[in-house]
């Protein structure tokens, strides 16, 4: 992701106020994550919601499936003298949508013996992605890029959705990887480990990576987790192995990405994947 994208604020308090203009290491756009810098110190809000600035003024924002248009951004400076502000425009993106008629309901909703066990494990997910880790050393890692935690056919895609006999199910908020079960899942970026649970209802064995700063990466469907929580790992290490879990048609991985409340895209942060050089596994999203 070399394009740098230049952000020139349109409305200005001050003349010296155009220093604070950021630099975004590309266009924003649904479901992106970008990050730019301003100067040290300074204070960035989006949309009235401040956003954090590292040490060296590094600053980052995601935007989910379905962000609007525009936001609304302003840089105040170090000392509250120069502030600078614009609407920045969103790119939409469209998504992939499968109509399935005849599905029977048992298949389209859980049945009601499991919901107690649903919400007890989902808040159990919320609770490893509530902490906001003050790792300028683990966000560095995704900032310089990630890697892919297995190499595979693309079976599955961020933002597509199924409608289940007219009825909407969730959309798909991850990237899946068609590999056999079995296969290394490697560590995309430096973390921490704050969920590794081994049979989750819906997403079978889970882990969910901290790379800081309320950003993080869950794995799903896997046949082995193979850290822990408390766990550090650094891009390519090894946390577990791909396979069928949970509410899965065939094995995958199912990598997700969140940015405080948005589910943002993994992919686009990424590189291409490499070109597989066997016949794809058949695999689908949960």
């Amino acid at each position: 992701m070399k394009i740098l994208v230049t952000v020139i604020m349109t409305s200005c308090m001050t003349a010296t106020a155009a220093a604070q203009c950021i630099e975004f290491n590309a266009a924003p756009q649904q479901g992106g994550f970008v990050w730019g810098k301003v100067s040290p110190g300074s204070v960035v809000s989006v949309d009235g919601s401040e956003l954090d600035v590292l040490a060296d003024g590094t600053t980052f924002l995601g935007f989910g499936r379905d962000a609007g248009a525009t936001v609304e951004i302003s840089v105040s400076g170090p000392d509250g003298g120069e502030r600078c502000s614009e609407t920045i425009e969103i790119t939409a993106r469209e998504y992939r949508i499968q109509r399935v008629e005849g599905v029977p309901a048992k298949t389209v909703h859980p049945p009601k013996e499991q919901l107690q066990r649903i919400r007890r494990e989902a808040a159990l997910v919320r609770a490893a992605r509530a902490d906001r880790l003050a790792r300028p050393d683990l966000l560095q890692g995704v900032l310089d890029g990630f890697i892919w935690p297995v190499e595979g056919p693309i079976s599955g895609v961020y933002g597509s959705q199924r409608y289940y006999n007219g009825e909407p199910g969730r959309p798909h908020y991850g990237v899946d990887v068609a590999a056999p079960t079995g296969r290394i899942v490697h560590a995309p970026a430096a973390a921490l480990v704050t969920l590794a649970q081994p049979d989750l209802f819906y997403s079978g064995g889970t882990i969910v990576l901290d790379h800081g700063y309320l950003l993080s990466s869950s794995f799903l469907h896997m046949s082995k987790v193979l850290v822990k929580v408390g766990d550090e790992v650094k891009a390519g290490d090894i946390i577990g192995e791909v396979g069928s879990t949970g509410r899965a048609t065939g094995p995958h991985l199912d990598w997700r990405m969140n940015w405080r409340s948005e589910r943002i895209d993994p992919q686009l942060l990424a590189p291409a994947m490499p070109k597989p050089t066997k016949s794809p596994y058949n695999a689908a999203p949960e």
